[in-house]
């Protein structure tokens, strides 16, 4: 599903585009555009279609601009990309005004990214091994961080706390926004698409051979509603709650 990675473009132009630390000239004509519009429209392209459509071209068309204009305010799609990333990461709330204890911001935190991801599916394409490091990226970071400092874990395990529920989120919301997408495009939901094989699967499952899923098969909990998200989450974080609470002398 990855098509783009972040931090791939030139490395000084990004830092200066999401920082803003680039002067711009006092004299000349006013600008007809600025940064801010040409990111903005381009999450709406990426919203609405996806990032194969994503192209500097398209973004142009869309601001009713010729291509070669954008270049003045952006070196590429690379940096464009990131400056798109840093834009939906200002989206996140900031923990410290999410009321309860660590764990109640943990999940604050999760369900903000869960949220983020379905709003925005093309995030998912980007592979962001390289963080983008602009001011709403590192601003998130930082509210994360503050939030479950000092709460009896070690900074490299808050560190690997975050990154497990990112990962954890990432992960489930993948699987989540490819099913939404194939209902789209295909027009078949998974119940309907589970009902059709259903009389197939029937005969073709051996029960001797696979009692336990024919049992589980039979028994309809695979159609049976359920939150996955949220029990996989509560679940990671009874783990981390289980070890904070034996540090403090706390109650099992």
């Amino acid at each position: 599903m990855t098509t783009e990675y972040s931090g791939s473009g030139d490395p000084v132009r990004s830092m200066e585009l999401l920082w803003g630390t680039r002067e711009q000239p006092s004299r000349g004509p006013k600008p007809r555009l600025t940064v801010e519009r040409i990111v903005a429209a381009a999450i709406e392209l990426a919203d609405g279609e996806g990032l194969a459509a994503l192209s500097m071209r398209r973004v142009a068309r869309r601001l009713g601009v010729g291509t070669m204009s954008l270049y003045t305010y952006v070196p590429g799609k690379s940096e464009l990309i990131d400056l798109m990333l840093d834009a939906v990461a200002g989206e996140s709330p900031s923990l410290s005004d999410v009321p309860g204890d660590w764990r109640a911001k943990a999940e604050a935190w999760a369900r903000a990214a869960w949220a983020r991801y379905h709003r925005h599916p093309w995030v998912l394409q980007v592979a962001t091994s390289h963080p983008v490091f602009g001011p709403n990226d590192v601003a998130r970071t930082e509210s994360a961080l503050s939030a479950l400092a000092g709460v009896g874990l070690t900074d490299r395990e808050v560190v690997a706390l975050l990154n497990a529920v990112d990962g954890y989120v990432r992960g489930v919301a993948r699987a989540s926004v490819e099913a939404a997408q194939v209902e789209q495009r295909t027009g078949v939901a998974d119940e309907r698409w589970l009902t059709e094989r259903a009389p197939l699967l029937d005969k073709l499952i051996d029960p001797r051979r696979f009692p336990t899923l024919t049992r589980f098969w039979t028994s309809g909990v695979y159609e049976e509603p359920g939150d996955d998200f949220e029990f996989g989450l509560q679940r990671l974080l009874d783990g981390v709650e289980t070890l904070v609470r034996s540090r403090s002398g706390g109650p099992r």
